[in-house]
């Protein structure tokens, strides 16, 4: 156990502390999650009459919930591997990084880098504004950029938040299902229920984040970035406090009463179109 303990940590390779290779897997994020969602709507215009009968700005959401469901099953994969393998980042959890946990934070970046592209065009195009939403997607860029400038700091905060996405891809097929008129199916319920629980395990997933950062603290303020820190105490308190609660308790009220939360609050339909819907100025939340 001694010699376990004493042994040198697995260092990252000096190509992630190149900019140009940086910068490569950063626009490598932009590019795929770009791709994937452009893929979402042409397989959709093909295959789904559902998304053809659906208003322009619910298949802007149609498509960023297929991207963010892809993005999900990258980030559960990464927290995953964080919380259940010895690696750098278990046995320093201020300041271990491997190889694989740059390739996500790099990646990572670029998603979000695309997540706040697609807001804002969206903003303009519709002409609409959430603020809530900017400062969820601002929170994530930042910290998850910060990770990149400030390169000495560790990677186990960093992978643990991304398993926060382990509920996106539940959501993404609850709401495609809901706009489908499948709310009353075996399948939609199943899934609303495996949703609330995901819901409730972020909510653990937060004040292990808290125990962790209670028992490192001195560590932290020693070898992380005073920006850094409250950028990430920031967005956690407002996970902890408000969104997580907040979420929870709308997947948990959508499955006693199917209802389009995105848009307009309506019921969901009996088949699969959205015929006779208005737009609304309701911007859709991250969830």
């Amino acid at each position: 156990m001694a010699d376990q303990q004493t042994s040198p940590l697995p260092q990252p390779s000096a190509e992630y502390f190149s900019w140009d290779f940086r910068f490569q897997l950063i626009c490598l994020g932009f590019g795929f999650y770009t791709a994937i969602f452009l893929l979402s709507h042409i397989l959709s215009v093909i295959l789904s009459r559902t998304y053809n009968s659906l208003l322009t700005k619910e298949k802007v959401f149609w498509n960023l919930a297929a991207t963010r469901a892809v993005f999900g099953i990258q980030s559960s994969v990464a927290g995953l591997q964080t919380l259940t393998t010895d690696s750098a980042l278990s046995r320093d959890k201020v300041r271990g990084q491997e190889d694989w946990s740059w390739f996500h934070v790099l990646t990572a970046t670029g998603f979000f880098v695309f997540e706040n592209v697609a807001l804002h065009a969206s903003n303009v195009v519709f002409r609409s504004f959430d603020l809530p939403l900017a400062t969820h997607h601002f929170f994530a860029l930042s910290g998850y950029a910060g990770a990149v400038v400030w390169d000495s700091q560790g990677h186990f905060l960093a992978m643990v938040t991304l398993l926060l996405e382990m509920s996106t891809p539940f959501t993404c097929i609850s709401w495609m299902l809901l706009k489908a008129g499948w709310a009353s199916t075996l399948f939609w319920k199943a899934n609303q229920w495996v949703m609330i629980h995901m819901f409730h395990c972020r909510m653990v997933l937060t004040y292990y984040m808290w125990w962790i950062t209670a028992t490192h603290w001195s560590e932290m303020n020693t070898h992380i970035a005073l920006p850094q820190r409250l950028l990430f105490f920031s967005g956690l308190a407002l996970l902890t406090v408000i969104i997580n609660p907040i979420w929870t308790h709308k997947k948990t009220m959508q499955l006693l009463n199917p209802v389009d939360w995105n848009f307009s609050n309506k019921p969901a339909p009996l088949n699969g179109t959205a015929e006779g819907q208005s737009e609304v100025s309701v911007k859709p939340h991250a969830n």
